[in-house]
């Protein structure tokens, strides 16, 4: 999975195409969420009604309309790292602090940003695509919220089956009792999305094994040297450590584990 390659100067990054179009397509598919959002409850507002008096009914029946609002906006960031990249890069960064043996170097904070801003960067193709032919036809007038939405569904779905075995949609497609999809569009996202997930926890898991297999070499090796020098109440990974940090920076480790993490969604 990880191969020596040329590097890329930081500033030449910044001024890619892909950069910014990842930056931009996160930015208009979060904005896409939240009008879909509010436009469907603007339309489902007449139908929430309470029976009370007539001077409270509308100030309450708003605020139910907002309690709704905030509910399904605080799931949308849990459904969008579902639904992408994130999980995969976040279990292979975390499978490679645990190898290290660093503790919480880098803290979770930076691994979690990392892994987001590699997610966008994965994924803005595909948020381009949701942008041109969902989100602008729908702000434009042209489709309705359902259909901008329906619309929308499709490229990210796309991109799941491109990175799901055939094995586990079949699992959930017996399991759920459905019959036989014809074309890939036919299956339902109850089926898709935890296919997606449970291959994107074997595909890290596959990764995370490889990025641990150097460092578990060096493991064995400091423990053997130190068990033939007598020296046995010194920890193995004390001494180890410093040769594990040393190895990653010689190999220029982030830029390996960046350029596979990325390549291996194409």
């Amino acid at each position: 999975m990880i191969s020596l390659g040329g590097s890329i100067p930081l500033s030449a990054l910044r001024k890619s195409g892909p950069f910014r179009r990842g930056r931009r397509a996160c930015a208009v598919l979060l904005a896409f969420v939240g009008t879909l959002l509010v436009s469907g409850l603007a339309q489902a507002g007449p139908s929430v009604t309470v029976a009370l008096e007539d001077a409270s009914e509308k100030d309450l029946s708003t605020g139910l309309q907002i309690l709704i609002l905030i509910t399904i906006l605080s799931l949308v960031p849990a459904i969008l790292l579902m639904v992408t990249s994130f999980a995969r890069i976040v279990i292979v960064l975390s499978f490679l602090r645990q190898a290290m043996a660093t503790n919480q170097v880098p803290p979770n904070q930076v691994l979690l940003a990392l892994a987001l801003f590699l997610t966008i960067f994965i994924m803005g193709p595909t948020f381009q695509q949701v942008q041109t032919t969902a989100l602008q036809p729908y702000l434009d007038g042209q489709m309705t919220s359902q259909d901008a939405l329906h619309t929308a569904v499709g490229p990210i779905r796309d991109f799941m089956l491109s990175q799901t075995r055939e094995k586990d949609i079949a699992l959930f497609v017996q399991l759920a009792g459905a019959p036989r999809p014809e074309t890939p569009s036919d299956l339902p996202l109850t089926v898709v999305i935890p296919s997606f997930m449970i291959s994107e926890l074997k595909t890290a898991f596959e990764i995370g094994f490889t990025l641990y297999l150097p460092f578990l070499i060096i493991d064995l090796v400091i423990a053997s040297v130190l068990m033939s020098m007598g020296m046995l109440m010194l920890p193995p990974a004390m001494i180890s450590l410093p040769f594990k940090i040393l190895l990653f920076v010689l190999v220029d480790g982030w830029n390996l584990v960046t350029r596979s993490l990325v390549t291996s969604f194409h």
